[in-house]
């Protein structure tokens, strides 16, 4: 009897110290390193695009004439004429999104009215390292195929596919005012 009660009382000690040990322990914060970033730009060494000055005085620089009468038909023929999407020539940031496993940031290319790129700054560390990498990649071509934000989640890749769509739906708002 003495032996029956020790064995419970040490089982339920031992279960108790397991589950306050499991409850006080936390993952370490680890600082992510964002991949570089793609020149979507086309401007050379400056990976920071700067969306509208970059692209105005191009266009307006690219002939006087007949270029800015056209690029004025282009944005009127892509909102619905032509099939285009609406957007607005240039390249676009959204807002950067949280998840329990860092920041992914989207950033797009539009010309024509059609989003011709996409590329995301996302965490490279721990798990994020083997997931984010073909996800990302599989969500920038659904994204230049749908043309828009709506685009299928990545299985395995939940926290890191809800992002990117956020992110990427914040850049196309951008582009569409």
């Amino acid at each position: 009897m003495r032996r029956s009660t020790a064995a419970a009382v040490g089982t339920l000690t031992g279960a108790a110290l397991i589950v306050g040990v499991r409850l006080s322990v936390s993952a370490p914060a680890v600082p992510t390193a964002a991949p570089p970033a793609v020149d979507l730009a086309g401007s050379g060494q400056d990976a920071d695009p700067t969306k509208k000055p970059s692209k105005k005085p191009a266009g307006s620089d690219s002939g006087s004439d007949s270029g800015s009468g056209d690029s004025g038909s282009e944005n009127s023929g892509s909102s619905g004429e032509a099939g285009g999407t609406g957007l607005a020539d240039g390249v676009y940031k959204g807002s950067a999104v949280k998840n329990p496993y860092g920041t992914i940031q989207v950033s797009i290319k539009v010309q024509g009215g059609k989003i011709t790129a996409a590329d995301a700054t996302y965490p490279t560390t721990a798990d994020s390292a083997t997931i984010n990498p073909p996800a990302i990649a599989a969500l920038k071509q659904e994204t230049l195929q749908a043309q828009s934000a709506d685009v299928n989640a990545v299985s395995g890749a939940t926290f890191t596919s809800e992002s990117y769509v956020k992110s990427l739906q914040a850049a196309i708002d951008e582009a569409n005012a």
